[in-house]
């Protein structure tokens, strides 16, 4: 019987096989933009996920604040830098980018840990 954990579980895979396929889309030229929109995708399916079971779990009002406010913060800080960097600067936006994604899963397991 599917309940919100086992949809939202196999939300979580469809979004990590997204994910794989952005990452194989953006090893080469031509299949950048495919790539992109795989990743967008991915997440998308990720944040829907996460919030559909958040509200769920009844999560307080308080959580679901700090959700948003993540989720805006990580947003603008990643539109700025994207429209700021020029693209002799892509190496660094790369790198910064992926801090953010080492940071997310620190963050994930330090949850998952408490």
């Amino acid at each position: 019987m599917f309940t919100l954990e086992t949809t939202a579980t196999a939300a979580y895979v469809v979004a990590a096989l997204l994910f794989i396929l952005a990452l194989a889309g953006l090893s080469k030229h031509e299949t950048s933009r495919q790539g992109n929109a795989f990743g967008m995708a991915g997440m998308a399916v990720a944040l829907i996920a996460t919030i559909a079971l958040a509200i769920g779990r009844h999560i307080e009002p308080l959580g679901i604040g700090l959700l948003v406010g993540a989720m805006t913060i990580g947003a603008a800080i990643g539109l700025w830098r994207a429209r700021v960097v020029e693209m002799t600067g892509m190496p660094e936006l790369i790198a910064l980018l992926h801090s953010f994604v080492g940071l997310a899963a620190v963050l994930v397991g330090w949850n998952g840990y408490l």
